[in-house]
């Protein structure tokens, strides 16, 4: 009589601190970054990489967790800045007000345009969702009494319950820390709660989870929401960094980088994206200040990261940081 095979022992759990600690490193580091350097370019500069890392952070829900390629993701960015600047130019200053209709303009932007691109699949929904951000970018672009093509600057960085205290470079740069860290935190409870566990199990085996009795659909449009909103609040934080907004916010090119920085940081991690929405900030900057032809040096890198970094950037560090 043949012998019943053992089962197969489900894989342990990784201790508490293999699964913390390059979270715990990368933001203590960035709220160490004014201590060390308080020049105002610096501050700006690694400022403007964290609003990149909000944004990438929020694609990484629906890319990562999702297997949903978006290519308008920038979309939600350029909503949530020309959201913060029209209210602006209407004396609606306080980002108590602005900053919720920002959110709120993202989410509604995401749920009737991913109502419809949810209903397709693969090159489809990377078509679709491309047609609609080129389609809020044209929109920018016409809007004469805004500045059209030429952008719509604002006079200061919004007020917070009537005081200018995001007027100050380091007070604002831990605003958009905070900011940051909330939205990792926000993220990572959504992905290990029930929902998270159904989002990643439609990505497997849609047909599966019906037979279980969820709708996929429903799910992946919640995520799909939640990460507009997410993106639209970096838009919002990116109008306030360098008060000027503009209908480049919304390129295509710009949801390709997104796209860059989950990829080489590592998709389905989250703090993954983080590492990439910085790196990849700071890196384009560097290789920008050493010649006008950057882009055929960073390419070649991106590529070199793709094949010998399976799993991005997070994954190299964390092997490091078992070993």
């Amino acid at each position: 009589m043949a012998e019943t095979p053992a089962p197969t022992a489900l894989p342990a759990t990784p201790p508490l601190w293999r699964r913390l600690w390059l979270p715990v490193l990368v933001f203590a580091l960035l709220a160490l970054v004014p201590f060390v350097w308080s020049e105002r370019f610096i501050l700006g500069l690694v400022t403007r990489a964290m609003i990149m890392a909000i944004g990438a952070l929020s694609l990484d829900l629906i890319l990562g967790y999702g297997a949903l390629v978006s290519f308008g993701h920038a979309a939600f960015l350029g909503i949530g800045a020309y959201a913060v600047a029209i209210l602006f130019s209407h004396d609606i200053v306080d980002a108590s007000i602005a900053f919720p209709v920002a959110i709120l303009a993202g989410a509604l932007f995401a749920l009737v345009t991913g109502a419809i691109s949810l209903k397709t699949r693969g090159v489809y929904f990377i078509m679709i969702t491309l047609a609609f951000g080129q389609m809020a970018y044209f929109t920018a672009t016409s809007l004469s009494a805004y500045g059209g093509d030429d952008g719509l600057r604002m006079f200061h960085r919004s007020e917070v319950f009537g005081t200018r205290i995001l007027a100050n470079d380091t007070t604002f740069y831990f605003v958009v820390l905070g900011t940051l860290a909330l939205c990792f935190v926000l993220l990572r409870a959504i992905v290990g709660s029930r929902f998270g566990r159904v989002l990643r199990g439609a990505k497997e085996n849609e047909r599966r989870m019906r037979a279980l009795g969820f709708d996929p659909f429903r799910y992946r449009l919640a995520a799909y929401v939640i990460a507009g909103a997410i993106c639209a609040l970096a838009g919002a934080l990116f109008a306030n960094l360098g008060t000027f907004v503009a209908p480049a916010y919304m390129t295509w090119q710009r949801s390709g980088e997104f796209i860059a920085m989950v990829v080489l940081g590592g998709m389905g991690t989250l703090i993954g994206p983080i590492i990439g929405g910085i790196g990849v900030t700071l890196v384009e900057e560097w290789l920008a200040a050493l010649t006008q032809h950057w882009k055929v040096i960073f390419g070649p890198m991106v590529i070199l990261v793709a094949i010998f970094a399976r799993g991005g950037v997070v994954k190299l560090l964390e092997r490091g940081g078992g070993k």
